[in-house]
Order: structure tokens, then C-alpha cells, then sequence
């Protein structure tokens, strides 16, 4: 599957039209020359607008908009994508185990159904308020929000796979319980986790920008979007709209991204299955 899924992607162009959006966005941020050093801030020139020397304005420590836009990138995205990994490593083998027969399946349900009363991206907002403002906390708040979403998707897969005849086939042979999920469920379920994988990432974005624009997570002098937009939204009643338009602008456009992929990866999924 997933060499089909790789063939077709190359002729879809929303597919296309996403992964280069959000593979631009790194380019620029980690390769590309910014015009300011976005970590140092210039008194000199607070809040000025838009202008051909600083492109996107500056905020009132004197910061270059453009330039920590997209420096941004180098935290706020990896970041997205690591917790979007960590999550699959957790969810998807607990999604498996609990789509077969085991004495675990029921476990790993209930247990989920009670964690999941709690609401999650108020328990990852707290999670890192108590644990610290680190970068592998923020990791792990992503992977607390995203991987009960993994775990009920695979189960669902499982549990419609398991009583197919390749299963049944495996199963009369011989093949032990870890087998069957290893060598046959996995490979039908990664599809699905593909494109859920992207969908969990945009929800990562939220999640990042959430956190920073509350002050927690990722921290002043480094960039982060939600970082930006907390500083801009004090300036937007006096006319400095430019200090959170931007940042904002680039999260609505890299979560629009990521949405994108997702649904090109669904739709190839259909297509490969048809």
C-alpha cells in the first residue's frame, strides 16, 4: 500500500500543493537567509510598520516580524512533527492490541474512555505548567492530546480486519496473535494513520501556539507563533495590526496545509483500495 500511496501522491495536486506549503515554510526557515536576526531585538525601531526594510513591521521590543515568522518554523513545526511521531509510537501498538482477542483489549478501553474524560488540551496546558517549559514537555502535552485518537482509529481498523479471510488464513496456520498484527494488521492500518498523522500535526500547531500564547511552553527571546500573537494582541486597539496578522496568518496557513495532506493522503487511500 504504501508504495502506491507513494506513486499516486506524485499526480495529486492538493497533495502536492500542501507538502510543498508546508516544505517551503521549513526551507525558508532553516535555510534561507533571513533580512534580521530574529532573536535580537532593534529599540530603535519599535512597532514601525511594514515598510522595504522590514517587510512584515516590527513589534514594540523592536523585533522583525518577518524574520521571527519564519524562524518559528524551526521550532513550532519540528516540534508539531514530534509529537505527532511520539503519539503514533504510543497510540498505534495500543490501538492494535486492543482490535484483537487479548486479555488487554478491555484494559486498554476503559482505561482510555476514563483518561478521556478529563479534557485533554486543558490537561496538556497543565501538564506543562507543572512539569516546566520545556521542549520535551510540549513533546509530550502533543502526544497526551493525540494519541487516545490513534488508538481508537487503529482499534476500529483492526476490529474490521481481524474477521477477514487473510486473518482467518494466517490464524488456521498458525501464526501467533503478534504475527498477525505485525505482518497483516499494521501494514492495512497505515493509510489511515498516515492521514491522520497530518491531521494530528495541525492539531499539534493549535496546541504549540495555545501553549505559548499563554506564556507556557516555548519562551521569549525564542520565536514561536503563539509567542508573536500574544505580543501583538496588546497593540491591535491601537492600530499595530501587523504584530499578530502575520504569525496568525502563518498558523491558519500551515494548519490549512497540513489539512490539505491529510485529505489527498484519504482520498489516495480510496483510490489505491478501489
Amino acid at each position: 500500500m504504501l508504495g502506491s500511496l507513494g506513486r499516486g501522491a506524485l499526480s495529486h495536486k492538493a497533495l502536492t500543493v500542501g507538502l510543498a506549503v508546508i516544505g517551503g515554510i521549513l526551507v525558508v526557515g532553516f535555510f534561507v537567509p533571513l533580512p534580521h536576526d530574529p532573536v535580537q531585538p532593534n529599540p530603535a525601531n519599535t512597532l514601525a510598520p511594514p515598510d522595504g526594510e522590514f517587510w512584515f513591521g516590527t513589534d514594540r521590543s523592536g523585533f522583525d516580524v518577518f524574520s521571527r515568522v519564519f524562524a518559528s518554523a524551526r521550532l513550532d513545526v519540528p516540534l508539531a512533527l514530534a509529537g505527532t511521531l511520539l503519539s503514533i509510537a504510543v497510540g498505534v501498538p495500543a490501538g492494535l492490541l486492543a482490535g484483537t482477542k487479548s486479555r488487554w483489549s478491555e484494559a486498554i478501553m476503559r482505561g482510555l474512555d476514563m483518561f478521556q474524560s478529563f479534557p485533554l488540551l486543558v490537561l496538556a496546558f497543565a501538564v506543562v505548567a507543572l512539569t516546566g517549559n520545556s521542549l520535551r514537555n510540549v513533546v509530550f502535552a502533543i502526544a497526551l492530546v493525540n494519541a487516545p485518537r490513534f488508538v481508537r482509529l487503529v482499534r476500529s481498523e483492526a476490529l474490521s480486519l481481524r474477521e477477514s479471510r487473510f486473518i482467518e488464513a494466517a490464524t488456521a496456520i498458525g501464526a501467533s496473535r503478534t504475527r498477525v498484527m505485525v505482518r497483516h494488521l499494521l501494514p492495512n492500518t497505515l493509510g489511515v494513520v498516515l492521514a491522520q498523522a497530518s491531521l494530528a500535526a495541525a492539531h499539534a500547531i493549535i496546541v504549540i501556539a495555545g501553549l505559548s500564547f499563554l506564556g507556557i511552553g516555548i519562551s521569549p527571546p525564542d520565536a514561536s507563533w503563539g509567542v508573536m500573537i500574544r505580543a501583538g494582541s496588546q497593540n491591535i486597539a491601537t492600530g499595530q495590526w501587523w504584530v499578530s496578522l502575520f504569525p496568525g496568518a502563518m498558523v491558519f496557513c500551515t494548519i490549512v496545509a497540513f489539512n490539505v495532506v491529510a485529505d489527498g493522503v484519504h482520498r489516495l487511500i480510496g483510490r489505491v483500495e478501489d
